[in-house]
């Protein structure tokens, strides 16, 4: 029977929080600020309006990150990470109220998957924003995702180790003042080959689907 020694990217993987670190995840946003007080005497502006308030609310839809690891499907997770418990792993998160992210990953013969679903709460829909941006920014040579919140953008990347091929594709979507952000990866170890673009790509994008559903629907899978 053969003894599969996983590439160092891959064994460095297993260890989320390890992960998490050395990728930079780095958090920016926090808790909301108070708005000032109006000042009653002051006649109300368009902003100040109705409708401006309507606005205004909408703009931070979001107060706290969902349960990850109920952000997606069995039946998916079952056809992405084949061999995985259904039930994934939260990773420890220094504020969960505000970012949390949940890893499935298995080896079921030769095959390799691992899939990571990330929720943050940013403060504002601003912040978002400019967190999205800076994000996008990074991970050049992807392409938008249509119809998943208010913006989102898709990319992947192969990389080889010691003649191992793995494919990546990463899925970041802002919806509110909320990202999240779908990691998606792949590695056949007894071919050396990575799983193709097309199937890691959709594989990213249907689990990214999900997790803002169940983020706007507050649904427990």
């Amino acid at each position: 029977m053969r003894t599969l020694s996983l590439p160092l990217a891959l064994t460095a993987r297993i260890s989320p929080v390890v992960v998490l670190a050395a990728a930079g995840w780095a958090l920016t946003s926090g808790p909301a600020t108070t708005p000032a007080a109006e000042k009653e005497s002051a006649p109300p502006s368009a902003e100040e309006s109705p409708s401006g308030a309507a606005t205004a609310a909408v703009s931070k839809q979001y107060a706290a990150a969902p349960a990850p690891c109920s952000s997606i499907g069995a039946a998916t997770i079952k056809s992405l990470v084949p061999g995985a418990k259904t039930a994934g792993k939260e990773i420890p998160s220094t504020d969960a109220a505000l970012r949390r992210t949940c890893s499935w990953n298995a080896l079921k013969g030769y095959d390799y998957r691992w899939l990571d679903v990330s929720f943050e709460i940013t403060a504002s829909e601003a912040a978002a924003a400019e967190s999205y941006k800076e994000n996008v920014s990074e991970k050049s040579g992807g392409g938008s995702v249509p119809g998943v919140g208010d913006a989102g953008y898709s990319v992947v990347n192969l990389t080889t180790e010691n003649k191992q091929q793995t494919r990546e594709g990463v899925v970041m979507i802002r919806a509110s003042n909320a990202l999240v952000t779908v990691t998606y990866n792949g590695s056949d170890f007894e071919s050396k080959k990575a799983p193709s673009t097309d199937e890691i790509n959709k594989g990213a994008i249907k689990a990214a689907r999900e997790a803002v559903a169940a983020l706007e629907s507050g649904r427990k899978a």
